[in-house]
């Protein structure tokens, strides 16, 4: 999971996007010297070589593997790709190939940036469902891999403390996980568990909403997608809520802790929970002790965010044909398994996880494949989701911080039920 970052454009990034932007994107001049069509590729990846070598590796193989196109990319810091996006958009020079973090996608496509993805069904079959991206019961993005999270654990203090090694048939109850917290800090941790509250963003959202979808609640009534009243304020979210605050008031969770997973590592809190993407340091740290452990049933079964970075095409791109050639060659195991062991993250395929080094059926990172699989959760597919987000995050502080539940989450949902009035319901009726 990487962040989502808020539908806004500065003056200066407006600028910089007409300075570097424009000769690669998907409108204007689109040939080559020796006559291929150039397809225009954005990415968020600068900055991170990993991801990049992959890229650049399949972009270089779709190349020279026909004379038709020529697949041609630039890389934005991450911080600043949806801005860059939105300006480009706003000056009707996007990319032909963009990539984008799932959550957003619906947007984007409400907004005419995005067309449908239309490629082969025998690749989009194959993918993890949370590795694909619809709105309007149309299929716009699709993904190599996905993120999970977990809980991180030493078998050893588990077992010293006679507490039970949960699986993903059998995973600690609510109960049973108020008590486990209640003997770790008699056992002398100040914190019991790094839940990550010092991070900020879509990192909320993507951690925290599961447990209000596990308490029975949710950030909007996804049969019509017109209202959170009921899902962010009833009674199940208000059990969560109190819950979550709980964690706090209780010392048995705090917000002082350094982003990433280093409290664990370093023995200072005995449970952590964090992603795949902390999983190897934390196996390189802990080495046979670790155990990585399903999130916690609160009711109506355990529950983890689900939808990552995918890629796209624009509405506006010069060759859409060529643009789904690329994405289809691109989608080979061979591709998502190398990504999946450079990035540390999920493949999108279950042969591509086979292939690999860690999420095979004998890989150390295993579990990660197993909670996707079966406690995944998409965030709500529908335009409002920037604005649910970024709602979610300040009422869930708030809260964190003492704020009377109720009353802040009947707060949310005005400003969201508000935000989608305003839009018409974004389409839906």
């Amino acid at each position: 999971m990487r962040r989502s970052i808020p539908l806004a454009v500065s003056a200066g990034l407006v600028t910089a996007v007409v300075l570097t932007g424009c000769g690669q994107a998907g409108q204007g001049d689109a040939t080559t010297e020796d006559g291929r069509t150039k397809l225009t590729m954005w990415t968020h990846s600068a900055g991170n070589p990993a991801e990049l070598e992959v890229y650049e590796q399949i972009i270089d193989d779709f190349n020279a593997s026909q004379d038709e196109y020529e697949v041609v990319h630039e890389s934005f810091p991450q911080g600043a790709y949806n801005d860059a996006i939105v300006a480009a958009a706003a000056s009707d020079d996007l990319p032909c190939l963009l990539d984008l973090d799932g959550p957003i996608m619906p947007n984007w496509a409400w907004a005419g940036y995005l067309q449908p993805l239309d490629i082969s069904t025998d690749i989009t079959d194959s993918l993890l469902p949370t590795a694909v991206g619809k709105w309007d019961d149309k299929i716009y993005s699709a993904g190599y891999w996905d993120a999970a999270l977990g809980i991180f654990a030493r078998k050893s203090v588990l077992e010293q403390n006679g507490i039970r090694i949960p699986t993903v048939d059998d995973p600690w109850t609510k109960d049973e996980f108020s008590g486990i917290l209640a003997t770790l800090k008699a056992a002398g941790y100040d914190t019991p568990i790094d839940v990550g509250a010092e991070d900020t963003g879509e990192w909320w959202p993507y951690a925290y909403s599961p447990f209000l979808q596990s308490f029975g609640g949710d950030l909007i009534d996804r049969d019509t997608m017109l209202s959170a009243d009921g899902a962010l304020n009833g009674p199940e979210a208000v059990a969560w809520g109190e819950w979550f605050q709980s964690l706090f008031t209780d010392g048995y969770a705090n917000s002082s802790g350094t982003v990433g997973n280093q409290e664990f590592v370093d023995g200072d809190v005995a449970l952590s929970y964090t992603g795949v993407w902390n999983a190897l340091a934390s196996v390189d740290a802990v080495g046979d002790d670790l155990l990585i452990l399903p999130s916690v049933d609160l009711g109506d079964g355990p529950k983890i965010g689900g939808g990552s970075w995918q890629w796209a095409i624009s509405s506006s791109c010069n060759d859409a044909e060529g643009a789904r050639k690329y994405l289809e060659f691109s989608f080979q195991d061979k591709y998502i398994t190398e990504f999946a062991d450079k990035q540390i993250v999920i493949p999108a395929t279950d042969a591509a996880a086979q292939a690999s080094k860690y999420f095979g059926d004998d890989g150390v990172l295993r579990p990660f494949v197993d909670f996707s699989q079966k406690f995944a959760v998409l965030r709500p597919e529908t335009p409002a989701y920037a604005v649910i987000s970024s709602t979610f995050e300040t009422a869930a502080k708030d809260i964190m911080n003492g704020a009377d539940v109720k009353t802040t989450l009947d707060n949310a949902v005005t400003e969201i039920d508000t935000n989608i009035e305003s839009n018409d319901g974004y389409g839906f009726q």
